[in-house]
């Protein structure tokens, strides 16, 4: 049995990512778009608090359980920014080259090229659940100045991982699934669905 799913996100990328390790569990994941919703607003400091109300708020539009995910990259040097503004950090419209471009010019001056990706996911079985799963991940590496690789999205390309040796964007898509913080809150969340479900 199919179990169906909004997810309160338009990202083609998350999209794929999540659908990759949800569909073989029997989960069948639909973007929001494809229901007509709008994006959801993200007014809060935290991710657990936008990725809540996206849930919330793509339930409440489609009558179907939801799936959202906050996500973002914080570097240490910089007290954990962009971390929630990540996606517009250097303004609108979203750019991915631009984005990479004001993070690299902010940690220039800093030694410490530290960051992690970060991401939370909650489920919502309807708009008004007291009850949400949720679920998070970390990711550590570091920021370069120069990109490299072609996969991925975001800030992959400028995101190192030194025990790899490589950036995220030049992991496979099965790699990054298996190591990134999206994979790990995924992992963490199947297993809430599955007991959920039961």
């Amino acid at each position: 049995m199919n179990h169906k799913i909004v997810l309160a996100s338009n990202n083609a990328g998350k999209l794929a990512e999540l659908s990759q390790m949800l569909t073989p569990l029997g989960f069948e994941l639909h973007t929001q778009s494809e229901f007509g919703v709008p994006e959801a607003d993200e007014p809060f400091g935290t991710f657990i608090e936008n990725a809540l109300a996206k849930a919330r708020h793509a339930s409440r539009l489609t009558g179907l359980p939801a799936l959202a995910d906050d996500s973002g990259i914080c570097a240490s040097a910089l007290g954990g920014e962009p971390g929630v503004h990540s996606a517009r950090y250097a303004g609108e419209p979203k750019s991915d080259a631009r984005n990479n471009e004001k993070l690299v010019a902010s940690l220039a001056s800093h030694e410490d090229k530290s960051a992690n990706y970060y991401c939370v996911l909650v489920y919502v079985r309807h708009a008004a659940d007291p009850q949400p799963l949720i679920a998070d991940g970390s990711w550590k590496g570091e920021v370069i100045a120069a990109p490299r690789g072609q996969g991925g999205f975001g800030y992959d390309p400028h995101f190192w991982l030194p025990q790899q040796q490589c950036t995220a964007a030049e992991l496979s898509s099965d790699e990054k699934n298996r190591r990134s913080h999206r994979g790990q809150a995924l992992v963490a969340m199947v297993e809430k669905l599955r007991s959920s479900l039961v």
